[in-house]
């Protein structure tokens, strides 16, 4: 297993184009099989679950061509199989997003529990619910089971406004009879990518960036040529590593409409940022201070739906608190596993208080030391990188295939950066 080891305590300057959005390529992937016709799909990331998708949909069917690097061409002229390969559909979390896809065009689909991060609880509910409100029927085993007559417009209210959920019934949706109305969904950038995906493949999805979307179901869906946005959770990333190490970083290209809150949030823990143009600046040499709230409050920062703080930029927020001077409380509400990566930033050196699942309490500034840690999921992976760049001595990271999941040639990245980082292969 390969490990990555990391010589901190250097400025990482310079500038740097972050890949296309992991949270939109893997459902656009699966968009694909919705149609005979061929769907070119452009800035595509190259990792490790987009590999596994891919691998999928060769099962399934589908004939993938590279065109580049970072374009596919997906062209499904007939679905060979409605049911997921047990072993791929295991490997990753986004297997799920098959679901809404095959059901649409198949009106029957078979797929094993998804892999993905262990997080904490990850409930499925609210994908189910929403097929058998279209008129599917489930039975749940070893496997999960999907069948319809066909597929009918509602009106339906999600239990929670999951990102996946949302994307899996857009897909059915749009190829159902008549009308569907989902109200309390997603409306993350990368589900907006999705909803625009499927209209430019022939849907007819309005209220788009709302938590109500309306579909109005068509026959069939023709092939489009589509580029994903940028990632915005690395963007995220790059500005927290520049921060900590004091170097001055331009984000090419960072889709800053989609950025404001996370920008808020950085500020609150003293990093500032400025737009330029489609670029993101993030200066060198900052004196990072946490801003009290009114009356000098600790301050609260929490995750939320779109267009809260994203989740998936907490651990990477509470490693920048590690190198601001002050206090503040982080309130994780979403999964109760996420925290628990911070023990290895307490073993750098850090000073924080696991209060209990949800929430850490970080008093900064901290002096982190090197060390050896394990990356448990792929955030916590880069928030692990990103302490590593600031300590003092070497730190060495395990288990980095969890980094390389979400994170395309992180170290050639880094390393045209100034940084200090190798990939040690097992037995080396």
């Amino acid at each position: 297993m390969s490990s990555f080891r990391i010589q901190g305590g250097v400025p990482l300057t310079g500038r740097v184009q972050v890949s296309g959005n992991k949270n939109e390529a893997l459902p656009a992937l699966a968009c694909a099989l919705l149609t005979e016709e061929p769907v070119i799909l452009r800035n595509i990331p190259d990792i490790l679950d987009v590999r596994v998708m891919v691998d999928i949909l060769r099962a399934l069917g589908a004939e993938v061509t590279y065109l580049d690097a970072h374009a596919l061409r997906i062209h499904t002229p007939v679905l060979t199989s409605t049911a997921l390969p047990l072993d791929l559909g295991r490997k990753v979390r986004a297997s799920i997003l098959f679901a809404g896809a095959i059901l649409g065009r198949a009106l029957q689909v078979e797929l094993p529990p998804p892999g993905g991060d262990v997080i904490g609880r990850r409930r499925l509910d609210t994908h189910f619910d929403g097929f058998m409100a279209l008129g599917a029927e489930f039975h749940a085993g070893e496997t999960y089971r999907l069948h319809a007559e066909r597929l009918v417009g509602v009106d339906m209210f999600l239990d929670e406004a999951s990102v996946t959920a949302t994307e899996n019934l857009l897909m059915a949706a749009s190829v159902a009879e008549g009308t569907t109305i989902l109200q309390n969904c997603a409306s993350e950038p990368h589900v907006q990518g999705i909803a625009h995906l499927l209209n430019a493949m022939g849907a007819r999805i309005e209220g788009i960036g709302t938590n109500r979307m309306t579909i109005h179901g068509v026959p069939k869906l023709h092939g489009a040529d589509f580029r994903i946005g940028p990632d915005y959770l690395e963007v995220g990333s790059m500005v927290g590593l520049a921060a900590v190490t004091g170097g001055e970083l331009t984000i090419e290209n960072a889709g800053p409409e989609h950025l404001r809150m996370i920008r808020m949030v950085f500020d609150r823990l003293g990093v500032k940022t400025e737009v330029r143009g489609e670029d993101l600046f993030v200066p060198g040499h900052q004196d990072m201070r946490i801003r009290s709230d009114m009356h000098g409050t600790i301050p609260k920062i929490d995750d939320s739906p779109w267009p809260h703080f994203p989740t998936d930029l907490m651990s990477i927020a509470i490693t920048v608190a590690t190198q601001s001077q002050g206090t503040v409380l982080f309130f994780e509400k979403m999964f109760e596993g996420r925290m628990f990566f911070v023990d290895a930033l307490i073993g750098m050196g850090a000073q924080i208080i696991l209060c209990d699942p949800h929430r850490v309490v970080v008093v900064g500034k901290s002096k982190l030391l090197g060390s050896r840690v394990q990356s448990p999921d792929v955030r916590a992976g880069m928030a692990m990188l990103i302490a590593a760049l600031c300590a003092e001595g070497t730190t060495t990271i395990h288990n980095i295939r969890q980094i390389d999941r979400g994170y395309e040639r992180i170290e050639f990245k880094l390393r045209a950066l100034g940084a200090r980082i190798e990939r040690i292969e097992e037995g080396e």
